[in-house]
């Protein structure tokens, strides 16, 4: 399946940077310490980085920076709630480049990591070499419901059944507050039901094809944890952004050499963001997947992205 990768490789330098009272991220690097800077932003919110991240960028010339965002991964307090916002995680992307002494860096990220890497480089569009976004998410109120409320639910009628099951009827006319009401309530038995229902829902839809590797993942109760409870909170909060902020403020991006990779088929995240980022953004190279769905580890998406990170070495070394 990831015959397009490059081989497995191990960090040179793995840390927990405290960034406030509340939160420690976990930091690696790997690859080539005097190569171009890479960091990879993790989807979710919530989700996590993975040994198989690492492998998108020629280790001989990226120095690959992955971390795991708060309440995240191996950061910590896990699935924490706490002064977790996308103010904050801009702020934390500061803090990493400051503490690994970078001056720019190429921004990748995917599905929420595609969010985090625009309104990054939108705040900090001098510290960008490159944004290459995968799977987009605008984080729109129209983009939430089609995923949590009506659209994919037309798709997978027999999954949306499961995903609205942990949901008193009453409620279900709004799934993103009654599962926010459930994943912060004292009821931990109802918690991690509503969790794993939750993720559940995600990855079984993520892929073109029923896929278990993904399905497995998102199944890991730690990870249902984090990934719901962290999702949850932010939908519920408008994503801490300004309605539509991603398109209304594109044109700060004109001047980043900027790759748009989105599946064809992607049903968590529509192409139609894509395109609207694109026609925002002209500057941009669209990349649509005829074959994929919305994971990065759908063959051809993987494929491309390894394409274009050997691309961008090639122009920025």
């Amino acid at each position: 399946m990831h015959n397009n990768l490059y081989p497995e490789l191990h960090p040179y330098h793995q840390q927990f940077l405290q960034v406030d009272e509340t939160h420690r991220l976990y930091v690696e690097e790997s690859g080539n310490p005097d190569g171009i800077p890479v960091v990879f932003l993790h989807g979710g919110p919530g989700a996590n980085t993975e040994p198989m991240h690492r492998r998108f960028f020629d280790p001989k010339v990226y120095r690959i920076i992955l971390f795991d965002q708060r309440g995240s991964g191996q950061s910590l307090p896990h699935a924490s709630l706490q002064d977790n916002t996308s103010a904050d995680l801009i702020q934390d992307m500061e803090r990493i480049r400051a503490a690994l002494a970078i001056k720019q860096w190429v921004v990748f990220g995917g599905s929420w990591g595609s969010t985090l890497a625009l309104i990054y480089a939108q705040a900090h569009p001098a510290n960008v070499l490159a944004l290459v976004v995968r799977g987009i998410f605008l984080c729109r109120d129209e983009d939430v419901k089609w995923f949590y409320q009506q659209g994919t639910s037309a798709l997978f009628p027999e999954y949306w059944q499961d995903f609205v099951a942990p949901v008193p009827e009453s409620e279900r006319g709004d799934m993103i507050q009654a599962y926010y009401k459930l994943l912060t309530g004292d009821d931990e038995v109802a918690k991690m039901r509503a969790a794993e229902a939750w993720s559940v829902w995600e990855g079984r839809t993520a892929c073109l094809q029923t896929n278990d590797t993904v399905l497995d993942y998102f199944s890991d109760p730690h990870v249902a944890l984090s990934v719901a409870r962290i999702e949850a909170h932010y939908f519920a909060n408008g994503s801490f952004l300004k309605p539509n902020q991603i398109l209304n403020d594109a044109h700060k991006l004109k001047d980043i050499p900027g790759y748009i990779v989105h599946g064809r088929y992607d049903v968590i995240c529509p192409a139609q963001q894509a395109w609207a980022l694109h026609q925002a953004w002209p500057e941009s190279q669209l990349n649509m997947i005829e074959d994929a769905g919305h994971a990065v580890s759908e063959p051809s998406i993987t494929q491309r992205l390894v394409e274009i990170m050997d691309e961008l070495a090639k122009k920025l070394s």
